[in-house]
């Protein structure tokens, strides 16, 4: 098994982690956090698909995929946190005015999970971030100890794995989802 960690750039290959089975389908795209929620409610169903395409071809960084033996087998989304909606979020702080990027989506593909795919994507993320001049890299995983957790509903991530990949905790936050607290993870890139 050969994996390999890239930014996103080509969509059929965004689309294959992250579009639905059916094209009328009002999957998330991965757009919930990085546009204003206004936009989020109003893209259905193929608008959704067309609006990351969009994104696509604009340059805007999107995120990083990983590629097991040149198939698109993983996914995570990482941008500068000013892009995103975490920028004006209530429930998770801002620690300083540091220009972080966020790191906000983990998505591994059945029949692919267990293979240690999410650290080389949060591997492959911080890189990315650390090209494009990131002073250090956020995320807001869940901190679940050792409770099972919904795997739909694991797309931030998990405190544990982010914690192997040297982030350190830099604040609480009041966001819950799924049950368990989110937490503010930081690895300061400078």
């Amino acid at each position: 098994m050969t994996v390999e960690v890239r930014p996103a750039s080509e969509f059929e290959d965004v689309r294959a982690l992250l579009g639905p089975k059916s094209p009328q389908a009002n999957v998330c795209w991965c757009l919930s956090y990085r546009i204003p929620s206004k936009l989020n409610r109003e893209l259905r169903g193929p608008a959704r698909g067309e609006h990351v395409a969009e994104l696509l071809r604009s340059g805007a960084p999107l995120g990083v995929l990983a590629y097991e033996d040149g198939a698109p087998v993983g996914w995570a989304a990482v941008a500068p946190r000013a892009d995103t909606s975490f920028a004006r979020n209530r429930k998770i702080p801002h620690v300083d005015d540091l220009p972080v990027w966020s790191l906000w989506c983990i998505r591994v593909r059945p029949g692919h999970r267990g293979e240690g795919l999410s650290h080389a994507l949060i591997s492959g993320a911080v890189e990315y971030a650390r090209a494009q001049g990131a002073p250090a890299v956020e995320a807001y995983p869940l901190d679940n100890g050792d409770a099972r957790v919904d795997l739909t509903m694991a797309y931030p991530g998990l405190r544990k794995n982010f914690e192997r990949a040297g982030f350190a905790h830099a604040a609480e936050t009041t966001s819950v989802l799924s049950g368990h607290p989110r937490v503010l993870m930081r690895l300061d890139l400078r």
